[in-house]
């Protein structure tokens, strides 16, 4: 993709930004990278770490030459709290497909659902959901999924660093997780509801924390669009 050529007041983004944003509802993660590139002009910008549409938070925005290190940024822990509803599962284990398979929650107690964490804490084996963006054939297996295919993704290690239960207003339980990179919650929400044997599935997820980077120190892309049009306009 060749560069247009920018106002001189944008140039440090040419050169190379690492942005914090906070992710909004319902935008991919693309959508925020297609927004910074659009603002600024800039040709060269990516992110490290995808954020599904229906989850908010962190994403980590870079431009220049700070889009060699998304392969680092990538890597680092992260942070998510959010909420698994129990008693039904959904097919993409998020709510972007319908609760189904409905199971009753009344026998359950604070106490199961507490230890319930300690089966997946530590490093663990875990199957990433078929609704996912991993590649098969050069694909993304989503892609088959959504046609019905058979798609068959081997179980994978990754460590939960951290699993607690921040409160529980039934069905709902939230939580807050420190994970390595890898680690789908969503998968983490259909095991947990699988592990206590009336389902579950992930019906809020935020980032926040990749590593030092935290989403208390993001930007929203409201005041990240006013701040660029302030630039330009002091170009004259």
């Amino acid at each position: 993709m060749k560069q247009k050529q920018i106002p001189s007041s944008l140039l440090p983004y040419l050169e190379g930004k690492v942005l914090l944003f906070d992710k909004p509802l319902r935008w991919t993660s693309f959508d925020v990278v297609r927004k910074v590139r659009n603002l600024t002009g800039v040709s060269k910008v990516g992110h490290a770490g995808t954020l599904d549409p229906l989850a908010t938070g962190l994403l980590i925005v870079c431009t220049g030459k700070f889009t060699k290190q998304i392969n680092e940024y990538m890597g680092m822990e992260k942070e998510y709290t959010g909420t698994f509803t129990l008693g039904a599962v959904t097919p993409t284990y998020d709510l972007e497909s319908e609760p189904q398979d409905h199971k009753d929650t009344s026998h359950l107690t604070t106490e199961q659902v507490h230890a319930a964490t300690l089966l997946f804490t530590g490093e663990i084996m875990q199957t990433p959901p078929i609704h996912s963006a991993i590649k098969q054939d050069g694909k993304p297996v989503y892609l088959a999924a959504r046609k019905g295919i058979d798609v068959k993704l081997e179980p994978r290690p990754v460590t939960i660093y951290s699993f607690t239960i921040e409160k529980i207003e039934w069905p709902v339980v939230h939580f807050r997780v420190v994970c390595s990179t890898g680690t789908y919650i969503r998968s983490l929400a259909n095991d947990f509801g699988k592990a206590l044997g009336v389902g579950g599935y992930m019906s809020s997820l935020r980032r926040t924390r990749i590593g030092i980077f935290h989403v208390d120190d993001a930007k929203q892309l409201t005041g990240f669009e006013e701040e660029i049009k302030q630039l330009r306009l002091s170009e004259g």
